[in-house]
């Protein structure tokens, strides 16, 4: 599921850059043909607008300096104003100060009477130009002053047409579409290439991911095309290691189980066919066999209760039952239960508390743990040896050092001693009863409190191991 999971996201992350880059190669198109438009039209429409202007002043001065306004027969003026209109395709009236038409140049409106806005406006001294896209004109109102220039006698109000403006914008349109049509075919040609070379190197990527699953061993991801498949490629072959390890620790933990589980049972059938086997059997004989099946089957039901604390601990990790304890009163209880194993073997047990410590734990989890490594430190002993517990704190956490001058922990040996089953010395361990289970249980304990565990071991001079766990449970 993962793989085509995967496989799914390849493909609409191809679609999603594909739809990038038809987004930011043809948009920009979009924009640069309407600014380019509308840069055409406003320039057009402000040339014209110049050129009219210039020419409408010129000519107002023409017609106050003939006082055209109150006598029209002017030959020169008239053509002048007719020239003006034809050149610009456009309309010319003059009015005088009443507000009459005195002249247009398309004889509809003479002698009426005109009171418009950009009329009264440019009375009062303002030139107005005003340009209608839609219906294709420019409209622009110039005041014509006296002789001294103070006084405005009259307007000149000029109306052109913009179609060839218009006209001129419509091919540039066509052009601009056609120009737009080729590079939106050339956008998503690039684009499909562009995502499929950009989306290669992750096939790769999962094509090798999908040959691991198939069973293929090797160093399964080299995909250097960019940093990003790089580090993934190296993120996935950490991960495949950790799984191959896995793995192996899966089997290896397999067949010890089969192991421990087997040799007790092995050996309580060796016992059993022996009696079977034998008529008249004499009683001492008889009880030394049942005491001997006796004590197989306890170490095999050591096995089983080790086996099901550790699958309890795993299944229960997020289920931790805490609570506020005393840890010199738990320690104290630890100590008890284990002395008379100690006076047994002989070994001298002490206890060293530098403070109180109140604490937030499980206590079943954390007294199974510290149980495990002192009753360790008493059986991996020598005769007349001894075990020293320490417990001390800090603000943030408490330490509980468990030490002893026992057999130690060769260096070799010391980062395997947590794995479960893992012992230094299988005979020994059998010898007195171990499983190799009680520092993987100590170990998942701690860890399960947000603690650690560290090791330090001479072999041949005693093995020192220190436990530190926050004072406050952090869930």
């Amino acid at each position: 599921m993962e793989l085509k999971a995967m496989i799914a996201y390849l493909k609409s992350l191809k679609f999603r850059i594909f739809l990038l880059i038809i987004l930011f190669g043809i948009a920009p198109t979009f924009l640069l043909r309407t600014g380019i438009l509308s840069v055409y039209e406003k320039r057009a429409v402000n040339t014209r607008t110049v050129d009219i202007t210039s020419q409408a002043k010129l000519l107002a001065s023409q017609i106050v300096a003939n006082n055209y306004l109150q006598d029209t027969s002017s030959k020169n003026i008239t053509t002048q104003l007719d020239q003006l209109s034809t050149i610009y395709d456009g309309r010319v009236m003059l009015i005088d100060s009443s507000f009459t038409i005195v002249k247009d140049t398309y004889a509809l409106d003479e002698q009426k009477t005109i009171l418009s806005e950009e009329v009264m406006q440019a009375y009062n001294g303002e030139t107005v130009q005003k340009y209608d896209a839609d219906n294709h004109y420019i409209e622009m109102t110039f005041p014509m002053h006296d002789e001294s220039g103070k006084n405005v006698i009259g307007v000149m109000l000029v109306s052109v047409s913009t179609d060839s403006i218009a006209a001129t914008l419509a091919i540039l349109k066509q052009y601009a579409l056609m120009i737009q049509f080729l590079v939106a075919v050339i956008v998503v040609i690039a684009g499909f290439a562009v995502s499929t070379a950009f989306v290669r190197p992750f096939r790769r990527l999962t094509k090798s991911i999908k040959d691991v699953q198939d069973g293929y061993e090797a160093d399964f991801i080299s995909v250097n095309s960019y940093s990003e498949t790089e580090t993934m490629s190296a993120a996935c072959d950490e991960m495949l290691r950790r799984l191959q390890t896995l793995d192996e620790s899966r089997q290896e933990f397999v067949s010890n189980v089969s192991h421990e589980l087997k040799t007790p049972l092995t050996s309580m059938k060796v016992l059993a066919d022996s009696l079977m086997g034998q008529e008249d059997i004499p009683v001492e004989l008889y009880r030394e066999f049942m005491t001997d099946i006796g004590a197989e089957i306890d170490r095999e039901n050591k096995i089983i209760n080790d086996l099901l604390s550790l699958v309890k601990m795993d299944k229960s990790a997020g289920n931790i039952n805490i609570t506020s304890v005393q840890i010199n009163e738990l320690l104290e209880r630890i100590m008890k239960r284990l002395r008379p194993i100690a006076q047994k073997q002989n070994v001298e047990l002490v206890m060293e508390s530098f403070r109180p410590v109140v604490a937030e734990v499980d206590e079943v989890k954390l007294t199974l743990a510290l149980t495990n490594l002192i009753e360790n430190a008493i059986k991996y002993n020598n005769p007349d040896g001894w075990v020293h517990v320490s417990l001390n704190a800090d603000h943030q956490n408490f330490f509980v050092t468990v030490e002893d001058n026992g057999i130690g922990i060769p260096k070799e040996a010391q980062n395997r001693i947590f794995e479960r089953f893992y012992r230094v010395d299988k005979s020994h361990s059998r010898e007195i009863g171990g499983t190799g289970l009680g520092l993987a249980i100590a170990r998942n304990a701690i860890i399960m409190h947000r603690g650690a565990i560290k090791v330090h071991s001479m072999e041949g001079e005693g093995t020192t191991f220190t436990v530190r766990i926050p004072l406050t449970y952090i869930s």
